[in-house]
């Protein structure tokens, strides 16, 4: 099992989950994150800190978002790693919660 950024993170991206990640398997994209599913171990510490709600883990993710599964393990292949918190996108509260940003990804 793995756990997926899905959705909600986009335009925010926000990094309290990264700070606790012991393998280091969260990559950064310009407006969004994701978890390369080869080096998570599902140790689930990422999920609660996620202030977009928008980690879940593979098994349990909701299923208007399974796609997201794939994206993550795609983008996980060309993206930086990140290791350190950093400031969410400057319109993160304002883009959090709302539906349909997937066209909204900046690949």
């Amino acid at each position: 099992m793995t756990y997926v950024v899905t959705e909600n993170c986009i335009r925010c991206k926000y990094t309290d989950c990264v700070e606790v990640c012991p393998a280091d398997c969260f990559h950064e994209g310009q407006n969004f994150l994701v978890i390369n599913p080869e080096t998570c171990i599902d140790c689930s510490l990422c999920a609660p800190e996620c202030p977009a709600d928008a980690i879940f883990a593979d098994n349990q993710i909701p299923p208007d978002q399974a796609h997201f599964i794939e994206l993550n393990a795609e983008l996980a292949e060309v993206w930086p790693v990140i290791t350190q918190t950093g400031q969410p996108l400057a319109e993160a509260e304002d883009w959090v919660d709302r539906g349909g940003k997937l066209q909204f990804l900046e690949r």
